[in-house]
């Protein structure tokens, strides 16, 4: 037996309760480097607990490609930090995000031109690309102390691309 859930748009208001979309939409915040470039200042709370001894870390992901129909059986959250996905080729992904492990999840998809950073402690579904080399930069907590606790789902969610 299986539950469904359809994707939608990855939009800033519909992901706000789970973390930040980081795009550069409008106009930059400030212009730098001679004119040159335009800054999207301040654009997620990258968030550590200090009394665990972690800190900020960058690290590069590479993941597998995955299909439509997607078999969701896993979420995972990080209770000690933040945790922000930014892919380095312009390719969307999937972002499957969750209230805890008896909510119904949500499926966002990106543009292709977006970032997400998760907030500290979100349930949330594997590193999920759906196009290109399945490069991402990922900035999160780096410690000694474990920073991810899992939930298997007794009946997985199937997620069909709306």
């Amino acid at each position: 037996m299986s539950r469904t859930i359809t994707t939608e748009p990855l939009t800033p208001d519909a992901f706000a309760p789970y973390g930040d979309v980081l795009d550069a939409r409008g106009a930059p915040d400030k212009i730098i480097n001679q004119g040159k470039c335009g800054r999207y200042h301040d654009r997620a709370l990258v968030d550590v607990s200090p009394e665990t001894g972690g800190r900020v870390g960058l690290s590069i992901f590479k993941a597998e490609l995955r299909d439509f129909p997607y078999t969701l059986d896993l979420i995972e959250r990080h209770p000690e930090g933040s945790q922000a996905f930014v892919p380095m080729s312009a390719d969307p992904f999937l972002v499957i995000v969750s209230d805890g492990p008896d909510a119904t999840p949500r499926a966002f998809v990106t543009n292709g031109a977006q970032a997400i950073n998760f907030h500290k402690g979100t349930w949330h579904g594997v590193l999920t690309p759906i196009a290109g080399n399945g490069l991402f930069a990922v900035m999160d907590r780096i410690g000694d102390t474990a920073n991810l606790e899992e939930h298997w789902f007794d009946t997985p969610w199937t997620v069909t691309k709306g």
